[in-house]
């Protein structure tokens, strides 16, 4: 329903009540004019005259330097070479046992990880499956040729493969860590092999 006579009262309408109109400008903060702070006036008559220093002007000075050159040092002679020594055989008779421990001091405690059983069993499958793609990588490798710096990681995954069967009944921990990282060296040359 569109009423033509509305037209004009609305646009004079919509004019009058733009926030043009009503709006102030903004007041601007003009800061305050700083205060000049009074000057003190040294005269000369405050001021003491100075002190007279005694003194050896030669004593600051600095040492003389020699213009001359050093005469250049005989090169030290090389040492004589030891003579060899025998070495000196010990009866048997002569040497002496270990001294044995008072049994009233016990020996001390070894300090252990407590392991439970859930976890020995979660560690020594760890590092089944680590030394079992150990074992797969390096019969993949035996069947290529390595440069020389492929055939010392080689061997050094040989190394902790070794480790970690060795150490696997005493610190399962340690024989977690050395089958995962002989695993990791291991797949890490396999990718680079061609």
């Amino acid at each position: 329903m569109y009423n033509p006579r509305l037209l004009p009262a609305l646009l004079a309408l919509s004019i009058t009540s733009s926030s043009c109109w009503f709006r102030r400008s903004p007041s601007v903060f003009t800061p305050p004019a700083p205060q000049a702070r009074p000057r003190r006036t040294t005269t000369a008559e405050n001021i003491p005259p100075p002190p007279k220093i005694q003194g050896d002007p030669s004593a600051t000075a600095p040492p003389p330097i020699s213009t001359t050159m050093p005469e250049p040092l005989e090169p030290p002679k090389p040492a004589p070479a030891p003579a060899p020594r025998r070495p000196t055989r010990v009866p048997v008779a002569a040497t002496a046992p270990p001294a044995p421990q008072p049994p009233d001091q016990p020996a001390p405690p070894k300090l252990e990880q407590i392991i439970s059983p859930d976890q020995l069993r979660e560690f020594n499958r760890a590092i089944d499956e680590s030394l079992e793609k150990v074992r797969k990588a390096l019969v993949t490798l035996a069947g290529k040729p390595l440069n020389a710096e492929q055939g010392e990681i080689a061997n050094r995954i040989r190394t902790f493969q070794k480790q970690a069967e060795q150490t696997r009944e005493q610190d399962p921990v340690t024989a977690v860590s050395l089958a995962k990282r002989a695993d990791a060296l291991a797949q890490d040359l396999l990718t680079r092999l061609p």
